[in-house]
């Protein structure tokens, strides 16, 4: 199964990343440099936003029992923000230190800085390699993945930095380094607290327009009106709508909502659906075009079909 593999291959990058994290420490009190220990704690919850979605993905996988009718498969999201706010709050501290370093900074040695980047490159290719072929719709993998391309710039930085002390002996270079890969770190953990916070809001995923698929649901034969469209996401990669449709007086109410949900399977690649389709004829749909019907929570989205002799 796909989930074990993408396990496997955090397995392998835990790994790595332990044992790297290990070295930037050393080297880095030795060597008295900023950026391979912001680095080092930057791996740090790189280390543990692998493990987070270790678990998660264990979660996730558990059927769904009881109360809770999807499972535990929002804890990847959980995952997803958790790294995002790690990220965002150790580029605070990351960017604290640098500004004070740049203002009074101590002597680096370049040399062991040097070669710990340049192992720190290759194994941060290595990771991001085996994170890059597993699936990245989770927002899940996709923070673990972040975490680790940030540390891949931020070994080519600490590189360059090194090499820039050694030619010149500016020893500004390593803060400045720093204050950047602050800079990278802010972006990607932004980019994931959006991205979970969207699927906590229950907005409609990225690339569905909630007003095109009620466009084309009220463009199928034989439907008067939609409304309580609601497009969201349980989980990365897992869309869901719900929908109350009407059809015409002699429409075949079941004819219909196949029909629609083929369209919806296809032109939208929705296949969680539930759309409650009723005569517009019945007395529930007369109150509801009446709008005597409660807007429900959350607002209520309508489309009617105006080929349908509809003059409002």
């Amino acid at each position: 199964m796909r989930a074990d593999a993408d396990r496997g291959k955090l397995v392998t990058v835990l790994g790595l990343v332990v044992a790297l994290m290990a070295v930037e420490i050393g080297v880095g009190v030795a060597s008295h440099s900023l950026a391979l220990l912001s680095d080092a704690g930057h791996m740090l919850t790189d280390a543990a936003a692998i493990g987070f979605s270790l678990v998660a993905i264990a979660l996730a996988a558990r059927p769904a029992r009881g109360a809770l009718t999807f499972g535990l498969r929002r804890v990847e999201i959980l995952s997803a923000q958790a790294n995002g706010v790690t990220l965002l709050i150790l580029a605070a501290f990351i960017a604290y230190e640098a500004i004070r370093r740049l203002f009074d900074p101590p002597t680096v040695r370049a040399w062991p800085i040097l070669f710990v980047a340049l192992a720190g490159v290759l194994v941060n290719l290595l990771a991001t390699g085996l994170l890059a072929r597993a699936n990245r719709e989770s927002l899940n993998i996709e923070g673990s993945f972040q975490h680790l391309l940030t540390d891949l710039y931020a070994f080519i930085g600490t590189g360059v930095a090194a090499g820039a002390i050694l030619a010149t002996g500016f020893q500004r270079a390593d803060p400045i380094v720093s204050l950047l890969i602050a800079a990278l770190m802010i972006r990607s953990g932004a980019a994931l607290v959006r991205a979970s916070g969207r699927v906590f809001l229950e907005a409609a995923p990225e690339g569905l327009d909630p007003q095109a698929i009620g466009r084309a649901l009220v463009a199928e034969p034989g439907v008067v009106e939609v409304h309580d469209l609601h497009v969201w996401e349980i989980s990365s990669g897992f869309p869901a709508l719900s929908a109350h449709v009407l059809v015409g007086a002699d429409s075949d109410c079941h004819a219909a909502r196949r029909a629609m949900e083929t369209t919806l399977r296809r032109r939208f690649g929705l296949e969680h659906t539930t759309l409650q389709v009723d005569h517009a004829g019945d007395g529930r749909a007369q109150l509801v075009q009446l709008g005597v019907e409660p807007v429900a929570a959350g607002g209520r989205s309508q489309l009617r079909n105006r080929t349908k002799g509809d003059d409002g």
